[in-house]
């Protein structure tokens, strides 16, 4: 899962040009909306669309279990994971 994370970060970098960030920089288990990595609802649809592409991963933007899904690096992983072994 630790792979995973780190790929996850990056993707994370490179969709959302963050530039001044490195995969060292984003803990696992931090927010990534408003407090910890201070994302917003914009860089959540670029990062679902990314998600969609590079995994196949579906999400709702309405569906409740999607906020948990993007709350963190480790449940975006989870997720993900879900995704590759299913």
């Amino acid at each position: 899962m630790k792979a995973l994370e780190q790929e996850l970060k990056q993707l994370i970098i490179d969709t959302l040009d963050l530039e001044d960030i490195t995969v060292e920089d984003i803990d696992s288990e931090e927010a990534l909306f408003v407090e910890g990595l201070g994302l917003d609802s914009i860089d959540a649809l670029e990062l679902g669309l990314a998600l969609q592409k590079r995994y196949g991963v579906k999400v709702d933007a309405d569906a409740e279990e999607t906020k948990k899904h993007f709350s963190s690096v480790h449940n975006l992983a989870q997720l993900v994971s879900s995704y590759t072994t299913a």
